[in-house]
């Protein structure tokens, strides 16, 4: 009987939450743009890092609930997913989790907040790239030009907010990236062209969303099909806006990613 509970303990353990020392482990740093943008941002590098060598890099950008000065909130849910031991010795990457500041956007939509769900209009033709997207690009790009990152291996995700700024920042540097996986986002359909179709596409949404509406992830489907993009769509019944804890969770998510190559 002791050895059960002992056991029972054990198993709580390795299932738990991580915990705050844990996700101290993404080192906070500070970014400025050529643009005198300064972006802040966390950063994870392999276990046993070796400057000498190229890694694939994953960039995670997180929803409108985390802008501000700190994205702690965010790196509870991917970051729990890439501080996992099995899959950091699995997936030997360079995570970066950059920071949108307060009152400012990773894609450019307008929202219009006093209905719900929200009403979002995009266009990316006729608007400029927003400063913390285009700053975490920039930010991808120094780490392949310092040698850190294997430019054949960017991969980027991103949650809500972060959703809709993966497929921006796709449409907006479509020979950046080698794998993309919005969740509960959407994009502009009608801007789309077959360059940005290019890359490998994982979308996720959940069916009961209520505050970004799943049609825009079945709309942004639509639209990659048709320019005969590789594309998959995970859509989870019964679920609402949290469907990245679902989509985090899937088995194969990392797996995905890291086959990919330019």
């Amino acid at each position: 009987m002791r050895n059960l509970l002992v056991l029972i303990l054990l198993c709580m353990a390795v299932t738990s939450p991580v915990s705050a020392q844990d996700l101290s482990q993404f080192e906070k740093k500070e970014f400025v743009s050529s643009h005198g943008d300064t972006l802040l941002y966390r950063v994870l590098y392999p276990v046993n890092y070796d400057p000498g060598k190229k890694y694939p890099l994953m960039l995670v950008l997180h929803g409108a609930g985390e802008r501000g000065n700190d994205n702690e909130k965010q790196l509870t849910h991917g970051g729990k997913l890439f501080l996992a031991d099995s899959n950091r010795s699995k997936y030997p990457a360079i995570i970066l989790f950059p920071q949108c500041p307060e009152n400012s956007y990773w894609s450019s939509v307008q929202i219009d907040r006093s209905t719900q769900p929200l009403t979002i209009a995009f266009d990316y033709a006729s608007s400029q790239i927003t400063p913390p997207l285009r700053s975490a690009i920039e930010l991808t790009k120094t780490f392949i030009n310092d040698g850190k990152a294997d430019k054949k291996r960017i991969y980027i995700t991103g949650l809500s907010m972060g959703g809709m700024g993966t497929f921006e920042a796709v449409y907006r540097e479509p020979k950046l990236f080698a794998a993309a996986a919005p969740i509960c986002g959407g994009g502009d359909t009608k801007a789309y062209n077959k360059q940005a179709a290019n890359v490998p596409f994982r979308i996720f949404h959940g069916e009961d969303d209520a505050l970004v509406s799943v049609d825009l992830s079945r709309a942004m489907l639509g639209r990659l099909k048709e320019l005969g993009a590789s594309v998959q769509y995970v859509e989870y019944p019964d679920v609402n806006h949290n469907s990245w804890d679902n989509a985090f969770a899937e088995p194969d998510f990392l797996d995905w990613f890291f086959a990919k190559r330019r």
